[in-house]
């Protein structure tokens, strides 16, 4: 990370600042803005299940929040992980500089004032921040009367997110304008996109058959993608009701699991995922600067200037075609021609800066040179185990016991003392793989036989590699055992035992 921030400090922002990328797309980046957590931005309207969605995963209430069918968030929530429940107000958290919201200054008091950052402790919530937004509403006095522009909020949010959530009811399909244009202003990062719809068991199954349909029809209309969009059926309950159908059962849990495994991989690519959003940055800026450039050089020296500005944004199609032909800049990186439009009429063409090869080259070299070599310097990715290699123990097994059952719960894991151990055997992509945590294991004084029931339980997906929670686990486990003994082994794991 200290190279990719060193890399857009010294050769990317200076770009942007000479052709003030911040006026016509966003602020500059900071340091807390590129260590940020993955982030998970929810969206849908009103009574839709997002906040619910929210407790069932973290498991925990998160300072703030409210249930119930009316709309009750009314407010941008961040979600973020903490030593004790806590809220810090929008103002203060966004003059804090170790966490990523100093951008939303610019959108002001009102703002500000409907922003806060609510924090919990959360295993969840150590690997990613969840943002809450409020029920979006049909009807204009909504928009309106918000006092910021909603719309360019999500905008931001999404430019820094890593998933983007749509939250749709089985009840509730409907796209109301202003949902429709939250969903136009994601364009750009469809590829962060997913839609969950929720409450499918208040439907039977045939029912959902047609729900489902109605869903992608509606998307259709407003999503003007030939791809289809990633769907999951979800029924995310603190209490499930007693008229929830059960046919469909077997398939929402299939794909409520889908799901969360989605959520447990963003914290494994969230570094290349940061390299991926640095190099659309550069690439934006990069042909923002050759728009400015080429309006300044059609400008005249003297005369006639305020007439020459509005032709040029009357006609900023025809311009976008010829920087297009000048500088061999590919159809889909330029921006929207309808907000740039708007943009430019608060500038004065004249005071734009030229096009200079020499900063442009250097973002160019950023492009070629500085971030592919970062990203061929990123761990490759564990490869699949056969399933000899996935217990490390098996080999050296000389017997079995019969172990009784056991109860834990996540909550009683010292994961504190856990992870200096965890990060001294240099887990890749945050997993250690059996023969990595072996010798550390062996040095326990446990028999393999019962290491080999330990990794079994703590391993709970049986990929044969561990992540922070695995490991936390099974040193759980192990100091089970060694104060009462292997039989407080329980024979499977416990559903409580697992954080997500």
């Amino acid at each position: 990370m200290d190279e990719l921030k060193e890399t857009y400090r010294r050769k990317i922002r200076p770009l942007e600042t000479t052709y003030n990328f911040e006026g016509f797309h966003s602020a500059p980046l900071s340091d807390s803005d590129i260590e940020a957590k993955p982030m998970v931005l929810l969206l849908g309207q009103y009574s839709t299940g997002k906040t619910t969605f929210i407790k069932h995963l973290t498991e925990c209430d998160y300072p703030g929040s409210h249930i119930g069918v009316e709309p009750t968030t009314d407010r941008f929530v961040a979600v973020m992980n903490g030593v004790e429940s806590r809220v810090i107000p929008g103002n203060a958290a966004a003059v804090t500089a170790d966490m990523p919201f100093r951008g939303l200054n610019k959108f002001g008091q009102a703002f500000l004032t409907r922003f806060q950052v609510s924090q919990c402790p959360s295993p969840l919530l150590e690997n990613m921040t969840l943002i809450d937004t409020p029920g979006i509403l049909a009807g204009n006095k909504q928009r309106i009367e918000r006092g910021y522009d909603f719309t360019k909020t999500i905008e931001w949010f999404a430019e820094r997110a890593d998933l983007i959530l749509l939250f749709f009811d089985s009840h509730k399909l409907d796209i109301s304008d202003e949902f429709k244009a939250s969903i136009h202003s994601l364009k750009g990062h469809e590829e962060k996109v997913r839609v969950i719809l929720n409450k499918s068991d208040m439907v039977n199954q045939q029912q959902l058959m047609r729900v489902y349909g109605a869903l992608m029809w509606s998307l259709g209309k407003v999503i003007q993608t030939p791809e289809v969009m990633r769907v999951y059926l979800g029924s995310f309950w603190l209490h499930r009701p007693p008229n929830a159908f059960e046919d469909c059962r077997a398939l929402l849990d299939a794909e409520q699991s889908d799901l969360l495994r989605d959520l447990r991989d963003l914290p494994r690519n969230a570094a290349i995922r940061k390299v991926n959003e640095i190099v659309k940055r550069a690439r934006q800026a990069k042909v923002h600067a050759y728009i400015i450039g080429h309006l300044k050089k059609e400008m005249p020296a003297v005369f006639g200037k305020a007439t020459r500005q509005q032709e040029l944004i009357r006609d900023l199609d025809k311009e976008f075609l010829k920087v297009q032909q000048l500088y061999n800049v590919p159809e889909g990186d330029f921006p929207n021609v309808e907000k740039i439009r708007q943009s430019l009429r608060a500038y004065k063409f004249e005071s734009f800066s030229k096009v200079k090869e020499p900063i442009l080259s250097v973002v160019e070299e950023a492009l070629s040179v500085d971030l592919p070599k970062l990203m061929r310097r990123f761990p490759q990715g564990n490869p699949l185990l056969e399933q000899a290699q996935r217990n490390p123990f098996l080999n050296d097994l000389t017997g079995s016991g019969e172990i009784p059952p056991g109860y834990w719960h996540f909550s009683s894991v010292d994961k504190a003392s856990s992870m200096p151990v965890f990060m001294s055997l240099h887990p890749i992509e945050g997993r250690i793989n059996g023969s990595t945590a072996k010798p550390y294991l062996m040095s326990t004084g446990l028999s393999t036989e019962i290491l080999a029931k330990v990794w079994t339980l703590a391993d709970w997906d049986a990929n044969g590699y561990m992540d922070e929670n695995e490991f936390a686990v099974a040193m759980h486990l192990i100091r089970a055992i060694e104060n009462g003994g292997e039989g407080v082994l329980p024979e499977t794991l416990p559903r409580t035992m697992i954080p997500y």
